[in-house]
């Protein structure tokens, strides 16, 4: 089945139109609205940002979404989960805060936040679903609460699943604390004892204190790790890193199934709004930005996560790459950013299996508008 996809380029703006305005027609064009009721519950799930990173999706965009809603009788509400790694998200105090310093507050969004999960992310939804990694799934009540959801995604590389979009922040994103190491645990950081200088940087940033320095080296504890990853980009020796051969297709597997969900009972109340713009070739989960690796791009919408996905993965690697950024090869037009970012990453997966389990069609018609 063929999925429609709404494509904004900002390159093909109107004269004189601005980006907001840009969103506002390709919410009126891909009838976006049509999947609320008055009265509706509308979660709207938004990535805030780790503090240090400056190219989360831009608060004033998500006010026009906002405000779209509003106007078809709903009650919008901004909601993300915890991080299972430490870092400025970890509980919902500090969470609120960055999400408040990065502008999603209440005189910027017109709409108020609501963490879901709880305080630490440990309360839960258990949704079945009956798949090859996992027959149930845990994901954050106030996402299966939510009447109707709006899902806005800022489409970038990411160390580990290749790519993040509308596919991952419904995977990772509405996942409860213990869902996130479900779909973490396949990944198992190993030390290189030569490599490994004891400097017990791992021990101090682990949320769990699985690192343990032994004799001068790092010993990571495998049953109390929660495999969150945290320790492999912060060793300044490189000494630590997956088995990026057996691991990847079973995260990127995992991930999918806890998107399927996420979504499950709520498929026609749910639209997806990916921003391709500021391509890093992080996640905004990362303390920093890195040089965007291609031109920004476009803004698309759709009711179909695989779709929005691949369009968004097509139209990135239709670009030519920037030089001098984390892109390394894969600089033509046509070729495989992502890959040339990560080689080690197999970002499609999430496409190919997602289709299998019926999260949605790798077909889709680009739609400009």
């Amino acid at each position: 089945m063929t999925s429609k996809v709404y494509f904004a380029n900002l390159q093909e703006k109107k004269p004189f139109e601005n980006t907001i305005e840009l969103i506002d027609r390709l919410f009126d064009e891909s009838d976006a609205g049509n999947i609320i009721e008055k009265g509706d519950l509308a979660g709207i799930k938004v990535h805030f940002g780790e503090r240090g990173c400056d190219t989360y999706t831009n608060p004033v965009f998500v006010r026009r979404i906002v405000d779209k809603i509003k106007a078809k009788g709903g009650k919008p509400f901004l909601t993300d989960t915890d991080t299972l790694y430490s870092g400025s998200r970890f509980n919902s105090v500090d969470h609120m805060n960055v999400a408040i310093e990065h502008g999603f507050d209440y005189a910027v969004t017109g709409a108020p936040i609501i963490i879901s999960g709880g305080l630490k992310t440990d309360t839960e939804a258990l949704v079945e679903i009956n798949k090859k990694h996992f027959k149930t799934v845990r994901i954050a009540p106030e996402i299966i609460d939510s009447d109707c959801m709006f899902v806005i995604s800022h489409f970038k590389g990411h160390v580990v699943a290749g790519f993040g979009g509308a596919i991952k922040n419904l995977g990772m994103g509405c996942a409860t604390r213990e869902g996130k190491r479900d779909q973490h645990n396949v990944l198992q950081p190993h030390v290189d004892e030569n490599s490994c200088n004891g400097c017990k940087k791992c021990a101090r940033i682990c949320p769990v204190s699985a690192p343990e320095i032994s004799e001068g080296v790092c010993v990571i504890n495998e049953k109390v790790c929660v495999s969150c990853g945290q320790c492999v980009p912060n060793c300044p020796e490189n000494a630590i890193s997956f088995n990026w051969d057996t691991d990847i297709v079973p995260f990127t597997e995992r991930l999918s199934e806890y998107a399927l969900g996420a979504v499950l009972g709520k498929e026609k109340k749910i639209y997806y709004i990916n921003f391709v713009i500021n391509v890093t070739p992080h996640c905004d989960c990362a303390s920093w930005s890195d040089p965007v690796i291609v031109p920004d791009i476009g803004i698309l919408a759709s009711d179909d996560p695989v779709a929005i996905d691949a369009a968004s993965r097509d139209l990135v690697n239709a670009q030519r790459g920037i030089m001098h950024t984390h892109l390394h090869s894969n600089f033509e037009e046509g070729e495989d950013k992502f890959k040339g970012t990560w080689e080690y990453t197999n970002g499609d997966r999430q496409l190919e299996y997602g289709q299998e389990i019926g999260l949605g069609s790798m077909d889709y018609e680009l739609i400009r508008i």
